[in-house]
């Protein structure tokens, strides 16, 4: 029988703006806020796993993150790494955590980010543009992020018939979400309807302002444990049923095929770990860059056949009240969108919903969620799927 492994203590910082904060300074203080809302003390992690500060920002990675943190907050990890997969990072992970407790190198891994988001007005958007877009095919084109996700979209659109209408819908759905969660970014500006994401300044065809995510800066932190472990720590962990992960390319020029990219791999191997189907899963949190993300993510997750993303959408499945929740802490559109750290957001919520955690937000039925993260163009994927059972 396969051990049993959870995730048995999250944290979160709100998303915002924090110019005075080093990168060290971000770690410290999640760890810090891990510590002291969770009752543990660093004996109680025996491994480290850190994405590298400073790859959103073009400024270069720190690529032994893992030693300099093991230094700074005191601690002495017997399974250690700092590993980079975009947005895949965090649910890699917790895939590496668990497979590293599996094999019995230690009884905890501790996955730790942080993250910021360059001034798009600086020059930020220029150097993000260099690392995922190919240098003879996308560079020399001038491409910016927007640009290289919108032939996704409009791919799609053409095959399906798809609509700025149904993209706007996932928007609206986001901020209805992160109105009920206390730190989202965008909270504070209220509610919008689909007429306000239409009308809100063009971006790259077919997004507007108002499909696209929030920059920010962030971070978070997760303590994945044994099984004895976990039940000291939790009285309801967030038991780790399945994953997988898939990289199909890096650049979008080098994709053949822009419909089933691979969250369709990554989400069948942990479907078949776990032994579940799409109709098992009671809700999902997708990484949403742009609207259209998750229009994508319930076709090639299973929960509706290719080409029907956008009728979830129109029949508010997704949103507040509908039967397949997304995005339940308002997903990088509206909670915000953390740099090197936002793969972490959707994991921390996706826990804090098996975990009974979320508040207001919390979902009456939460016994079994979805996970889906990427990096780069849609390049790197990872899915867990989380439950109650253990």
């Amino acid at each position: 029988m396969t051990e049993a492994v959870a995730i048995a203590a999250v944290t979160e910082l709100r998303p915002g703006r924090y110019p005075h904060l080093s990168a060290n300074d971000f770690f410290q203080q999640i760890f810090a806020q891990l510590i002291s809302e969770n009752s543990l003390t660093p004996s109680d992690i025996g491994g480290l796993l850190a994405s590298p500060p400073g790859m959103a920002a073009g400024s270069g990675a720190d690529i032994f993150a893992h030693e300099h943190l093991s230094e700074e907050l005191g601690l002495k990890p017997r399974f250690a790494e700092t590993i980079n997969a975009g947005g895949a990072t965090h649910g890699i992970m917790v895939q590496r955590a668990v497979l590293a407790i599996r094999a019995g190198l230690v009884d905890s891994v501790l996955c730790l980010a942080a993250g910021t988001f360059p001034n798009v007005s600086g020059g930020g958007a220029e150097a993000i543009a260099k690392m995922v877009a190919h240098p003879q095919f996308d560079s020399l084109y001038g491409s910016y992020i927007p640009p290289l996700y919108a032939q996704a979209a409009t791919r799609h659109m053409h095959e399906f018939g798809t609509t700025k209408a149904q993209m706007a819908k996932v928007a609206v759905s986001s901020r209805a979400w992160a109105l009920q969660h206390p730190d989202a970014l965008m909270a504070r500006h209220g509610a919008i309807t689909v007429d306000d994401v239409l009308a809100s300044r063009p971006i790259a065809s077919p997004f507007n302002l108002l499909d696209c995510s929030v920059p920010c800066d962030g971070g978070g932190a997760l303590l994945v444990c044994n099984a004895e472990l976990a039940k000291r720590l939790s009285p309801q962990p967030a038991w780790v049923h399945g994953f997988g992960e898939a990289h199909e390319h890096f650049n979008i020029s080098q994709c053949r095929d822009l419909i089933n990219m691979g969250g369709r791999k990554a989400g069948e191997q942990a479907y078949a770990m776990a032994g579940l189907t799409p109709g098992d899963i009671d809700f999902l949190e997708l990484y949403d860059s742009f609207s259209f993300n998750p229009i994508l993510g319930v076709e090639n997750l299973g929960i509706v056949p290719s080409g029907a993303g956008g009728e979830f959408w129109d029949a508010g499945r997704g949103a507040p009240g509908g039967d397949m929740p997304v995005n339940t802490y308002g997903g990088l559109m509206s909670f915000g969108h953390t740099g090197d750290a936002s793969g972490m957001s959707m994991i921390v919520e996706g826990a804090r919903q098996v975990m009974g955690q979320a508040g207001e937000r919390q979902l009456d039925n939460a016994d079994t969620g979805l996970v889906h993260s990427y990096g780069g163009m849609m390049a790197e994927h990872s899915v867990l799927i989380l439950g109650r059972q253990s």
